[in-house]
């Protein structure tokens, strides 16, 4: 069994404002923590991996396809495989939340190093 607390992730920045931390992965689906700060953007972008996620605190507004939808805690969400998607914080409060990406998600880019990145 794997077990990591929310408590005690690593959060790791991914933009101004946006932070993600690892939480358990199987073979099928991985995790991570996201925190979206007040006024933050997490820009759009794509990935293979189909992702579900909840909103455990603050709103937000994702942007999936260009069309605009309210998130709020007790909100569950899905975005569909290359479904391009990103989230603004429009309000005075940070936002917290569970997601979930199957298969699990590969070396993102943003986490690459210059040199990892020159050598794809």
């Amino acid at each position: 069994m794997k077990r990591i607390s929310t408590g005690r992730a690593e959060f790791e920045a991914v933009a101004d404002g946006v932070a993600l931390a690892d939480l358990p992965a199987g073979e099928q689906a991985g995790m991570v923590y996201w925190k979206i700060e007040s006024g933050a953007t997490l820009p759009a972008h794509t990935h293979a991996n189909e992702q579900i996620g909840f909103v455990l605190e603050g709103e937000l507004t994702a942007i999936v396809e260009g069309e605009e939808y309210p998130l709020t805690a007790g909100d569950a969400y899905m975005f569909s495989s290359n479904e391009r998607h990103g989230a603004e914080n429009r309000t005075d409060e940070d936002a917290v939340g569970i997601g979930v990406l199957a298969p699990p998600r590969e070396e993102p880019d943003w986490r690459r190093t210059p040199s990892a990145v020159d050598q794809d």
